[in-house]
């Protein structure tokens, strides 16, 4: 049996961003605590929502890291019961967001957050008393404003992945306006997470044709915009359908993900201060050759499908094209150009074989294929 859920409310539109007062009224939120990060107060979009709050009695945690940690959580749940808050709203890209959801369950269940991760089975004691969750992303890559799941450094330096329905956000704004004007680096990497996201959970095995649907449309949308949206940060519509893109790739999450996001998360964990979506550009093509002789893929004619939506004229052509888009977005030439190093190898090897996606992928990957993929994307 396939359970199919969609999933959320979405306000969708330039200028959403003002309807964040009614929709605080709307699930019952009074005192809302606002997570963000230092880069967006300094951009000036953190008083964009802050002003959009009216005169709701509001307090605000800043110091989420590039990857959320453990710590940083904690720190926000300082501010939480300081307050007296009784919701969040996540201004900001998918760490914020993340970190959101993490302190959604710390400020509201027992013990330490690892207790909660996916791979310790700690997904049904996620319970609906978590604290409610109105997301406004400021990227568009992650598209954490519409997904289940959080990915978040705990103590042990693992990063891990939580999931449970309770962690949608109650609300997610998506307001292009926001991201209008982010840097070009920061639009490539978020873009391309975004691109990567729709691919792998198009590729991936799970009975889902709705998801199907949803990531392929995100796909054509993400491919034909993403370099209109590097190249001049004022467009408009490439800011519009990359915010679309990312949020429909997030939307077919409940099919799951594969080896992109296992080699990410393990990596990322290895090393905190390298960007998700670079690195999921970065290992994007080996895997797509990786899952090509699988008989899902196959007989679904999934890299063809891709290959149509993408422009491109064959399957054999999907991954040089990711190749060589990274390379004309200005992004690294691969690994080894971030710093990665062929000693760390079986460090992210082990995280990936432990990650929540490793048995999603729709090619059972080995430890030896996941050095291949590493030596690939060097």
């Amino acid at each position: 049996m396939a359970s199919i859920f969609y999933i959320t409310q979405i306000q969708f539109d330039f200028g959403a961003v003002r309807e964040l007062a009614a929709e605080c009224a709307r699930i019952g939120i009074a005192r809302p605590l606002v997570i963000t990060d230092a880069g967006v107060r300094a951009a000036g979009v953190l008083q964009r929502a802050l002003d959009a709050l009216h005169e709701l009695p509001v307090a605000v945690f800043d110091g989420t890291p590039s990857n959320p940690t453990e710590a940083a959580v904690r720190a926000a749940r300082e501010v939480w019961t300081a307050h007296r808050a009784d919701g969040l709203v996540a201004v900001g890209g998918g760490s914020s967001i993340d970190l959101a959801k993490g302190l959604a369950i710390l400020a509201t269940h027992p013990g330490e957050l690892k207790t909660y991760a996916t791979i310790e089975g700690g997904s049904a004691r996620i319970t609906e008393a978590v604290a409610p969750i109105i997301a406004v992303p400021t990227t568009a890559g992650t598209g954490s404003e519409v997904a289940r799941g959080a990915i978040v450094i705990v103590d042990d330096h693992r990063k891990l992945g939580f999931h449970s329905w309770h962690l949608v956000p109650k609300v997610a704004i998506c307001d292009p306006e926001l991201t209008l004007g982010l840097p070009a680096g920061l639009t490539a990497a978020t873009g391309m997470d975004a691109v990567a996201h729709c691919m792998e959970t198009f590729m991936s095995a799970a009975f889902n044709p709705p998801a199907d649907g949803i990531a392929l449309d995100g796909l054509e949308r993400g491919w034909a915009h993403i370099e209109r949206a590097t190249r001049n940060g004022s467009d408009r519509e490439a800011r519009r359908q990359m915010m679309s893109a990312s949020m429909q790739g997030a939307l077919a999450f409940q099919k799951d993900q594969g080896c992109v996001r296992e080699h990410s998360h393990s990596l990322g964990g290895v090393n905190p201060k390298l960007h998700h979506g670079c690195l999921n550009a970065m290992f994007l093509p080996a895997v797509v050759r990786f899952n090509a002789p699988s008989e899902s893929v196959k007989s679904e004619r999934r890299l063809e499908r891709m290959a149509r939506a993408m422009g491109l004229a064959s399957a054999d052509d999907v991954a040089p094209a990711l190749a060589d888009m990274n390379a004309r977005l200005g992004l690294p030439s691969g690994l080894a150009a971030l710093g990665v190093e062929p000693a760390w190898f079986d460090r992210i090897i082990q995280g990936a074989l432990a990650d929540h996606c490793h048995k999603t992928n729709p090619r059972l990957a080995s430890a030896e294929d996941y050095r291949a993929m590493l030596v690939a994307s060097m």
